[in-house]
């Protein structure tokens, strides 16, 4: 029989987090659960408990962070399987976001993250076994979307470094996948979860039809259920070998192949250039 494991999962007080932790517990799994709305996780999964401990952690505090696993490793004796699921998206042109808007979205979506892996590490390397799951977002593996430029540039980071991490982290047994989820129907896209620019500059046309769908086609009609998500990286958690890169939904899959085809055609066309350069 499988020994069960410990998961430590961020953003877990909605979306993708939320549902993952709900199953896990369903399953038997023990799992941490971190938050800035601990009384909105609590309502939704229930009070700390020998299987559930739920957390309110600034991910963005890197000792907030380092208190928080080592609750977590007081609580259960070790951690298992990590799930760097919280961030935000944040929309707006590379122009009309202001440093600190830009900044913001970097903190908690890449720093952050950055944040809990430096602190988990030293437990998983001492029991030399270990998953870490980023997630990042379609948006990190194609970033051609008007108004959408800052966001993406967090999950490009969120898979750049996960990328290293892999080779890091193996000769320790443990293995890092980067995760991206194409459109799942959660409140991802809601009112107060997507970050809008303060100032928006009109004549962006493309980025406000952007805004405008997200807004109002999209949210609510995406093709992808974060049920099955979820199910999906508990099956990854039991592998092997894991892939580092895993892509969730047919939409991503189209995505990830017009970026091989834009890729290709760009490197191609442009070869005599690009092989010039050499003495």
């Amino acid at each position: 029989m499988e020994a069960k494991k410990v998961w430590f999962v961020t953003g877990a007080s909605k979306g993708l987090g939320l549902v993952l932790v709900k199953k896990l517990l369903k399953s038997g799994y023990y799992v941490v659960a971190t938050t800035r709305d601990v009384q909105s996780l609590v309502d939704n999964v229930g009070p700390i408990s020998e299987m559930f401990l739920p957390l309110h952690v600034n991910l963005t505090d890197d000792n907030d962070v380092k208190i928080a696993t080592e609750k977590s490793v007081a609580h259960f004796g070790q951690i298992d399987v990590v799930v760097n699921n919280a961030g935000y998206g944040q929309l707006g042109t590379l122009e009309e976001l202001t440093n600190e808007e830009a900044k913001a979205n970097f903190d908690v979506n890449v720093f952050g993250t950055l944040n809990v892996i430096r602190h988990v590490m030293p437990y998983l390397r001492h029991q030399k076994s270990g998953n870490i799951f980023n997630v990042s977002s379609v948006g990190g593996l194609f970033g051609s979307f008007a108004g959408w430029g800052v966001y993406c540039s967090t999950k490009f980071a969120v898979a750049g470094f996960t990328e290293a991490l892999a080779e890091e982290v193996k000769e320790f047994g443990i293995k890092a996948t980067v995760v991206y989820p194409g459109y799942f129907r959660t409140n991802f896209l809601d009112n107060g979860s997507l970050g809008l620019p303060a100032s928006p500059i009109a004549a962006y046309e493309a980025a406000r039809q952007s805004e405008h769908l997200h807004l109002n086609s999209i949210n609510g009609n995406q093709p992808n259920d974060p049920e099955k998500a979820a199910e999906v990286l508990i099956a990854m958690s039991k592998e092997e070998n894991p892939p580092v890169h895993l892509l969730l939904g047919k939409d991503a899959y189209d995505l990830w192949q017009i970026k091989i085809d834009i890729i290709t055609k760009d490197v191609t066309q442009w070869k005599k250039y690009g092989v010039y350069t050499a003495f």
